[in-house]
């Protein structure tokens, strides 16, 4: 009789309704198995009736996020919810044989979740290159949105083009005026030598931008006298 396994997907909100499932239609409790990945922790839940094996597996389970135990169905999964909680810091919640994070006795928390240095560099900048690719498609959607603004603009009637310009350039100056005090107010709670750097360090960004758009500004003339 050779072993037939399911590989399986499996939501948070599902765990404990599929585990009394698999209760009900006479399936034992295996094994939930942790794995470190890039987007958080995998849990694997087995589950075994003769030689069929389910595997069902919740991907990507965040720091803070809680799981709920199964141990009021299967009582024998508090080794390996302690386990997961001790070795790869996983929160699961109501744990009938809870070892309070001391199943294990480890010189390091969460184990094995520490990452090389070379690893975390790598997640580091794909993080960086992920949020720089989100800036460009939403700059990308803002300037579309303009575009869709002035559209519209041009084919309304000039008074009232002329009054929707108005009220948009009133909030853009009310929204700008709101980041400013908001920013004020977080140097102002700073030691005051950390408030002296951050300022310095505001200035200098303005002024590479000012700078930057006085030039984009200044190649567009140029552009437009050679055109002429």
């Amino acid at each position: 009789m050779s072993l037939q396994t399911e590989f399986l997907p499996l939501e948070l909100s599902n765990v404990k309704q599929c585990a009394a499932d698999m209760k009900e239609r006479g399936y034992r409790y295996v094994q939930m198995l942790a794995v470190n990945t890039e987007n958080g922790i995998d849990l694997q839940y087995a589950y075994m009736l003769g030689a069929d094996l389910k595997m069902f597996t919740i991907e990507g389970v965040k720091k803070g996020t809680k799981v709920p135990s199964i141990t009021d169905i299967f009582l024998e999964a508090f080794v390996f919810e302690n386990e997961a909680h001790d070795l790869f810091g996983v929160e699961i919640e109501g744990i009938a044989i809870d070892f309070g994070g001391k199943f294990y006795h480890v010189a390091q928390a969460e184990p094995m979740t520490v990452i090389s240095p070379a690893q975390k560099a790598a997640r580091e900048k794909a993080e960086k290159l992920a949020a720089a690719k989100a800036a460009k498609a939403a700059k990308a959607d803002g300037a579309s949105a303009a575009d869709d603004m002035e559209a519209k603009l041009a084919g309304m009637d000039p008074e009232k083009a002329a009054k929707v310009r108005a009220a948009m350039e009133a909030k853009a100056k009310k929204e700008a005026a709101a980041a400013e005090a908001a920013k004020a107010d977080k140097i102002a709670k700073l030691d005051p030598e950390k408030a002296a750097k951050l300022k310095a360090a505001m200035e200098a960004k303005a002024a590479r931008e000012a700078a930057k758009k006085e030039a984009a500004e200044a190649s567009a003339e140029a552009d437009q006298k050679e055109g002429e």
